[in-house]
């Protein structure tokens, strides 16, 4: 496939005459007239190199190589500052801010195309050599957690399978809660109180910012980062916010290699419109038999949104010890859909875990919870790299 040049300049002359000769040296060209419209681009596009030019009236190019730099998204892209400034002290200022390379209008196009050429070939050597990650090549691998009903641990088994891919993959890993109103995750983690996707539903499409999502994000010292809804009940209306969801979601999916949803219940028309963006979803269920057939009719309703079922695991959360639970086998048969894993009832690992404000798997790694937790996250981590 042609390498993707983002051409970014207020010059429309310029845009068509260099884009024009680049696209003859067989590149894919994109092209952005501001320094607004190119950071989107770059965001969206993930090109392979970008030509951008200093002198912009809305935001010059210094600016859109800091915002660039700063988005861990966008970090890694060659940039290439094209420009009519010629001092010193305005290249140097290229180069502190980020420029991979810089050039001075006018050129000769033989001239700009060794330095897209060699810029390209350096990029690919650095790649080669693994020495950017597969955040910047891709988006991140996006996992819905959900049950047909509350109580059966989805929460606990997003936050346990969030901290085991971070362990499993050493990699960026996000929690994200999407249920407004509910939230629980911060108390458990012991980051209470907090407002990120409420002030990202709250406002308009537009509000919603890939800065104001990375501010809303908490480090916690499992060393995986959360997004976190609020207790607050009466924001449970916020669920109507479709429009801001479906931009959220965007945003996380550049900001680390894994990205683990704590969906709630059911099938609200929000969850229906996200769960075709993810990579995956994980149902939780437990081993009675009014849950396995609410579970089933879930799967159903799932798979009728053309979700392959392929990518419908299953976790069979069986919390409390009970001769009315049904066994794998018995639950698999009557689910009608293949269970991935069994979670054994280890109540005072998790009181435990719940004290020290840590996910389970945390807190005793060689617990057979834990162990099963990491089984399920080598699993996907083997499908993330096979996509």
């Amino acid at each position: 496939m042609a390498e993707k040049i983002l051409i970014v300049d207020d010059d429309v002359d310029t845009l068509r005459l260099v884009g024009l000769m680049l696209h003859k040296q067989g590149y894919q060209i994109s092209a952005a007239s501001n320094g607004s419209q190119g950071l989107k681009k770059a965001l969206d596009e993930r090109p392979d190199l970008i030509l951008l030019d200093v002198m912009m009236p809305d935001m010059d190019g210094y600016e859109v190589t800091r915002r660039l730099r700063k988005n861990p998204a966008t970090a890694s892209l060659p940039i290439l500052m094209f420009t009519a400034k010629t001092q010193l002290d305005d290249k140097v200022t290229g180069f502190e801010v980020g420029a991979d390379d810089y050039l001075t209008k006018p050129t000769h196009p033989s001239e700009l195309q060794a330095h897209v050429k060699a810029l390209l070939s350096r990029t690919a050597l650095k790649n080669n050599g693994h020495t950017t990650t597969a955040l910047h090549d891709q988006h991140g691998y996006m996992i819905g957690v959900l049950s047909a009903r509350g109580g059966l641990g989805v929460s606990s088994v997003a936050s346990n399978l969030a901290a085991s891919l971070h362990a499993r993959s050493r990699s960026d890993v996000i929690l994200a809660e999407l249920t407004p109103g509910k939230g629980s995750l911060g108390m458990d983690l012991g980051t209470p109180n907090q407002k990120g996707l409420t002030e990202i539903l709250r406002g308009s499409v537009a509000e919603v910012t890939l800065e104001k999502v990375m501010a809303s994000l908490v480090k916690h010292n499992s060393g995986i980062k959360l997004f976190l809804a609020s207790e607050n009940p009466r924001d449970v209306n916020l669920i109507s916010q479709i429009q801001n969801y479906e931009t959220l979601m965007t945003h996380l999916e550049t900001l680390a290699r894994f990205i683990v949803l704590d969906i709630g219940v059911g099938l609200p028309d929000f969850v229906q419109k996200l769960l075709p963006k993810f990579n995956e979803c994980i149902v939780v269920v437990e081993g009675a038999p009014s849950s396995i057939q609410h579970t089933k009719y879930l799967i159903d309703e799932i798979a009728s949104l053309n979700i392959n079922r392929k990518n419908i695991s299953v976790v069979l959360n069986n919390r409390q010890r009970s001769d009315a639970l049904m066994s794998l086998n018995q639950a698999q048969e009557k689910l009608g859909h293949l269970i991935s894993a069994t979670l054994t009832p280890a109540p005072e690992l998790f009181l435990q875990a719940t004290r020290m404000q840590t996910p389970a798997v945390l807190t005793e790694p060689s617990n057979m919870i834990s162990l099963q937790f990491l089984k399920i996250a080598d699993t996907i981590v083997e499908r993330e790299k096979a996509r």
